[in-house]
């Protein structure tokens, strides 16, 4: 935060251009989030309280501001435990108190998603092959990533470690935006389109599977980018780990299970046009689910701040988030 605005890298952008952007008003913030200009469950966390902290401070109705960035988007819980978070901060010490604790989340979103890494690192030997989906990386979560922080992990402390990027339609934040902090970080990998997942798998070319988060209900099911799910059941048939990585504010301990997530519903455009230009005749109809849930018994394990956990495990060690 700078000015009394938000400083962020317009993601839409990426690869082609890295474009610097502003946003000052809850309007503002909430179009950055709703159009992907800002993306991924713990950066929306963070841009989101921020832009709540920053109205508070203006003195602006804080029920219609919290509701207006909440309807932004559905599914990524982080968004509602950061700002629950600057509430209470505001109710103990005003806006002051509010803006301090936006900062603080900031800073506590980098440390957990470093020691994410630190965990997850352990799972990767030397020439270990990672699949992973979407992009939860430093541009989904401030620094380090989730899914991608043991991979930066090990390869800063000297393991080679090779990555398959799923490109993930219909926006593709996998071969645009994993591939492109993976290529800034000189880290090996190599772009799929998603419907290769199975043939890799078959032929034994993937070792583990990592994975991002937006939210992980109280038994341990895990909404991510639609598209996970496929991975998490090929992986079963083939025998391959599959974990997912996320901080405490992803989990939502009062959603008692992955039905119960609300799955956002993204426009028809996404999918029938790519880069400009029809991909689809006019008249048929597009249906576009940003997310799917992956049952728990899918899930080796649970790679978080506090160590690698099982389901049963959740609920105790992060409590509230």
């Amino acid at each position: 935060m700078e000015d009394g605005s938000i400083r962020f890298i317009d993601q839409r952008l990426l690869p082609g251009e890295t474009v610097i952007s502003d946003a000052g008003t809850v309007d503002e913030c909430v179009e950055a989030i709703s159009t992907l200009a800002v993306r991924g469950a713990p950066a929306i966390g963070v841009f989101g309280a921020s832009a709540l902290a920053l109205s508070l401070q203006r003195g602006e109705n804080e029920a219609i501001t919290y509701s207006t960035l909440l309807r932004s988007r559905p599914t990524a819980v982080d968004l509602r435990n950061c700002m629950d978070i600057v509430m209470r901060a505001r109710a103990e010490g005003g806006s002051d108190g509010a803006l301090e604790a936006a900062v603080s989340l900031a800073e506590d979103t980098i440390s957990r998603c470093r020691r994410i890494g630190e965990h997850g690192s352990a799972l990767l030997k030397g020439g270990s092959r990672v699949l992973t989906h979407c992009n939860a990386g430093a541009l989904a979560t401030l620094d380090w990533g989730t899914a991608l922080a043991p991979v930066r992990m090990a390869a800063r402390s000297g393991r080679d470690t090779f990555v398959w990027v799923s490109e993930t339609r219909p926006l593709f934040q996998g071969s645009r935006l994993t591939a492109w902090e993976l290529s800034n970080e000189g880290i090996d990998h190599t772009i799929v389109v998603d419907a290769a997942s199975a043939y890799l798998m078959k032929e034994g070319s993937v070792d583990l599977i990592i994975v991002g988060a937006d939210r992980v209900a109280g038994n341990g099911d895990v909404a991510n980018k639609i598209g996970t799910l496929d991975k998490a059941l090929l992986a079963s048939r083939y025998d391959i780990p599959f974990y997912a990585a996320f901080p405490g504010t992803t989990f939502d301990p009062n959603c008692p299970a992955g039905d119960s997530i609300p799955i956002e519903i993204r426009s028809p455009e996404e999918v029938s046009t790519c880069m400009g230009m029809g991909t689809a005749p006019s008249g048929s109809k597009v249906f576009n689910p940003a997310f799917d849930v992956t049952p728990s018994e899918l899930v080796t394990g649970y790679i978080t701040p506090h160590g690698i956990l099982e389901a049963d495990e959740l609920k105790t060690v992060l409590g509230g988030g």
